[in-house]
């Protein structure tokens, strides 16, 4: 499979202090969604800024469907779609209206830029709204407006940045829906980022973990999964004397304190292990406040390779900080 996206030692520094992206090299296939997971502040809006001109990078290159990012800038906006965080639609205009000044934008010829709006349109279910204001849209309406205006060009390559961000459940999966059909109909490679775990493991043919900037790790959801090489489990413990004791326990294969007196301990097998542990437990008078058995799934990835759940507070406060303040 060819690579529509080849990064190479990417970094971004901001003010010479805060390194929002550091040091990425990745390739992503041709045609495939690729996600990009991490809590919020862990440098994934910052690439896609990089990888779509918004922002220079401090150093390292970037080659997106063969083109090269620092030379071909201009051609690379024409070639890619974007759809931020924010909404970005008028809501003082009809759907079709901001449909229509996106295909102005990009000098697409009209009678082309009306035939493409009216089938945009009737892939996300928007025609029978279509001379409606944005405005008086429900939220899943809004996000699937952004969703095609990224479309209107054509692009060969098209960036999600979280875009489920603030949606309910019910309304994040129809959304969901409506990106696989696009995947399918126009064969575009779609860079998704998301803090979602449900969202990357529906959607993502692979995915990398990002952290503080850094790709921690990457391929399929299944082999991230596999990579945990057993199951976990962890019990949240009352005082330091019990955590001292459950660390000598031997048929773990790897034992860790996290956060709140909780340990998280990776065994071979959770079925045989756990009559063993419970007898442990027992004879050394240790009394869980609770025990959870899980099987390999994407948070215990994010939790082996960052050491902490996706949800938890960011502890790269300096850059959130700086982010805020911009």
């Amino acid at each position: 499979m060819d690579n529509s996206i080849e990064i190479e030692n990417l970094t971004k520094i901001y003010s010479g202090r805060v390194t929002a992206v550091d040091n990425v090299s990745l390739k992503i296939g041709r045609g495939m969604i690729y996600g990009l997971l991490g809590q919020n502040g862990a440098g994934k809006s910052t690439l896609i800024k990089i990888l779509t001109g918004v922002l220079k990078s401090t150093s390292g290159t970037a080659r997106i469907a063969g083109n090269d990012l620092n030379k071909d800038s201009l051609k690379i906006r024409r070639i890619t779609g974007v759809v931020p965080q924010d909404l970005t639609t008028d809501g003082d205009l009809s759907g079709r209206e901001n449909l229509k000044l996106v295909a102005e934008l990009y000098d697409i010829p009209k009678k082309e830029a009306e035939e493409r709006i009216e089938v945009l349109l009737k892939m996300v279910d928007l025609y029978d709204v279509r001379n409606r204001h944005a405005s008086a849209y429900s939220g899943g309406m809004r996000k699937r407006l952004e969703l095609v205006c990224g479309l209107v060009n054509t692009p060969e390559v098209l960036f999600l940045d979280e875009p489920t961000l603030g949606l309910d459940v019910t309304t994040r999966e129809n959304l969901w829906s409506y990106i696989r059909s696009i995947q399918k109909e126009f064969k575009i490679t779609i860079i998704l980022t998301t803090h979602y775990l449900d969202e990357v493991d529906s959607l993502a043919d692979e995915l990398s973990i990002i952290d503080h900037g850094k790709i921690i790790i990457s391929g399929t959801s299944e082999e991230l999964k596999k990579s945990l090489n057993g199951d976990i489990i962890t019990l949240k413990l009352k005082n330091d004397d019990e955590i001292n004791k459950i660390g000598e326990f031997k048929n773990a294969t790897e034992i860790k304190l996290m956060e709140n007196k909780e340990i998280r301990m990776k065994v071979s097998n959770s079925d045989e292990i756990l009559p063993v542990l419970m007898k442990y437990l027992s004879d050394n008078s240790i009394s869980p406040e609770s025990i959870n058995i899980r099987k390999p799934s994407l948070d215990e990835v994010f939790i082996e390779y960052t050491g902490r759940n996706i949800n938890a507070e960011q502890e790269n406060k300096d850059y959130a900080k700086f982010m805020r303040a911009r």
